[in-house]
């Protein structure tokens, strides 16, 4: 049930009264693409992400984003995590629209932990499960490219 209500929380977002740092935000054409993910609800535990035409373009190719690593699991070197706009440090629920999307990344080669924005390049994979149980969106096979 916690697993649940944290997806949950991560992709419909919404909003609190709590600010942030607007300079800190990550905004680029392939965050907005990311962006324009929508999601259908079936059940209170089921619902589906909604991919439109621009992001099915890159479905199983090349996909490059810079972000904030948004840890899963505690250590210094990281293989899978969480990419976000917004720093870890940031408060998630006051975006422009609410909790931003974030997408999984699958490290080829552990990273080290930062708190600075990270540039990723792997494969985009669109998940077409239950957005509930998987993140709708991952990069695997990703590798650290420079800003």
């Amino acid at each position: 049930m916690k697993k649940i209500i944290l997806i949950a929380l991560i992709f419909i977002g919404f909003k609190a009264s709590a600010q942030h740092d607007f300079s800190d935000q990550i905004d680029s054409p392939n965050w907005d693409i990311i962006g324009d993910v929508t999601f259908k609800n079936v059940k209170p535990t089921e619902m589906y992400a909604v991919y439109n035409a621009e992001i099915k373009k890159h479905e199983n190719k090349a996909f490059e984003l810079e972000g904030y690593i948004v840890p899963i699991k505690d250590g210094m070197k990281q293989t899978k995590f969480m990419l976000s706009t917004l720093p870890i440090n940031q408060c998630f629920f006051c975006g422009k629209n609410g909790i931003p999307i974030m997408v999984l990344v699958e490290m080829a080669e552990p990273i080290k932990f930062t708190y600075l924005p990270v540039s990723v390049k792997g494969i985009l994979k669109l998940n077409k499960g239950n957005a509930a149980d998987n993140p709708p969106l991952v990069i695997s096979a990703a590798k650290q490219t420079s800003k």
